[in-house]
């Protein structure tokens, strides 16, 4: 069932409009009123939703204005009534209207445009300051056609959103937007435009993106390919030109191929003529794009001009050659030096991608005769030819007397020394210990223990070990009666040599 029909604002001219019969609201701004919306543009002039403004100037503002299209007749104006309320002395009138009445809400504030595209529209406002006594219903969005005097709603009924997408517009269209805010009591003023809205198509500025690896000199092979694709971005589609070197492209060599998106230059076999800058520019209505691409086409150099053997010496030839006339197109990586005995005939490499024009040849087999022979290299490679020294270098025997020198033997015998004495020690009974040294002597010493200037060799509480020149005397289970100076002694034909040491074996304490 139809809801009450909203009263007309003084001063309009429009049909009220029908509202849907809902609970009442607060008159409070909800988050629901901050939403979005997304609406297609009305083919037809369906009844007007909402009036508008007696603050909205009856001269329409300058430019261009677009409408979505309608099919109904324009209405004629009715007799208007006086507004019930008036404003407040101290209400900015030019700013913000004053509402007609408390119970219905004020105009929306802030109107914008927030984005325009080839076949749309988006526009945005803020809730008015007041949303009237009795419920809130939302807003209506209208848009009115340059030189038409009616306003067709967009959404028939209440949004509680507070932006609106509307889509499928013409392009071309020009038109005013205005945006009501409507309750229970009926429709405020209206919030207008200042400026009409045009739907025209989205220029986008001319771009060129270059490949990374032609961002760097682009280099070919003479009788390669070059295929260069160029991408690039524009709307509506831009003109697109090549140069090279800053004159026009030849059309006998080189052939362009020109899409929506990319360009592509193609010569089927290249030159070294063909090296140089391309230069690509995109142009759309005043906006210019560039991109520079080098291409560097080479090939293999030419053989050094000339070689000659300077001096040959011992095992040594030294030899020098001239830089090639022809490089290929681009800078040398070096020389390539090879020599071949004229026994064999055989070519071994001895130097590569070697800068100075001189080198010396070492190492070599004497008694043989040499050749020599320098390639040039570029990044194709070697050069076809090389330069062969004319003459050869023959490396001389020469006398060779040995003379080896005399022969000292030395001596090593050496009289017994302790590098290591014995060591003062102290042990507890029923525990075995050891007592150390270190001898050097030549020839090997004989070694002798002694005990209190007795010599103990061969009783079994004792144990003497002699190693790499150290002695060692373990003395099992040691008691107090083992105490005592202990002394070892090293001879050999040239002498001999003695050290002591003092041991304590200590009686445990009893309780």
């Amino acid at each position: 069932m139809p809801g009450p029909r909203c009263p007309r604002h003084p001063g309009s001219t429009d049909p009220p409009l029908l509202i849907p019969a809902h609970s009442s609201l607060t008159p409070q701004p909800t988050p629901a009123m901050t939403g979005k919306a997304t609406l297609e543009a009305p083919d037809c002039g369906p009844e007007e939703t909402a009036s508008e403004s007696a603050n909205v100037p009856a001269t329409e503002p300058s430019g261009e204005v677009t409408a979505p299209k309608s099919t109904g007749e324009e209405q004629t104006p009715k007799p208007q009534e006086p507004a019930p309320h008036a404003p407040a002395p101290d209400a900015p009138a030019a700013s913000k209207p004053a509402p007609p009445s408390e119970d219905v809400p004020s105009a929306p504030l802030l109107l914008a445009v927030e984005d325009v595209g080839d076949s749309s529209v988006t526009v945005s406002w803020e809730p008015p300051e007041w949303l009237g006594k009795l419920g809130f219903q939302g807003y209506v969005l209208e848009l009115r056609r340059e030189g038409a005097l009616e306003w067709v709603p967009v959404n028939t009924r209440p949004m509680m959103v507070t932006q609106q997408t509307v889509r499928n517009l013409a392009l071309g269209d020009k038109f005013f937007v205005r945006v009501t805010a409507v309750s229970s009591a009926g429709a405020g003023p209206p919030a207008v435009l200042d400026q009409p809205v045009h739907i025209q198509e989205t220029i986008e500025a001319p771009k060129i993106r270059v490949p990374r690896h032609l961002r760097q000199t682009y280099i070919r092979q003479v009788g390669e390919a070059i295929n260069l694709q160029i991408p690039f971005q524009g709307n509506p589609t831009p003109r697109v030109s090549w140069t090279h070197n800053g004159h026009a492209l030849d059309s006998q060599r080189v052939n362009v191929r020109t899409g929506d998106q990319d360009s592509i230059l193609f010569i089927r076999s290249a030159q070294r003529s063909d090296s140089g800058c391309y230069e690509l520019t995109v142009q759309l209505e005043g906006l210019e794009a560039k991109a520079a691409i080098d291409i560097l086409v080479i090939e293999k150099p030419g053989s050094p001009s000339s070689i000659r053997l300077l001096d040959v010496w011992g095992c040594n030839a030294a030899l020098e050659w001239t830089p090639p006339q022809d490089t290929g197109n681009t800078e040398l990586l070096g020389y390539t030096v090879q020599k071949a005995d004229k026994k064999t005939g055989q070519w071994f490499t001895v130097l590569e991608r070697y800068h100075p024009t001189t080198c010396t040849i070492t190492d070599l087999i004497v008694g043989n005769s040499y050749s020599f022979r320098v390639f040039s290299e570029n990044l194709c490679g070697l050069s076809d030819s090389a330069a062969v020294t004319k003459e050869l270098a023959h490396i001389q025997k020469t006398d060779i007397v040995a003379k080896p020198k005399s022969f000292v033997e030395r001596d090593f015998s050496e009289a017994p020394s302790f590098t290591q004495p014995l060591a003062d020690h102290t042990s507890t009974p029923g525990y075995s210990t050891q007592l150390f040294c270190s001898v050097r002597a030549s020839p090997k010493p004989k070694i002798i223990w002694m005990k209190n200037k007795m010599n103990i060799q061969g009783d079994p509480k004792y144990r003497a070990i002699s190693e790499q020149g150290v002695c060692t005397l373990e003395i099992r289970k040691p008691s107090p009666f083992d105490s005592g100076v202990y002394t070892c002694k090293a001879i050999n034909v040239l002498g001999e040599a003695s050290v002591d040491c003092r041991l304590e074996v200590k009686a445990s304490a009893t309780h």
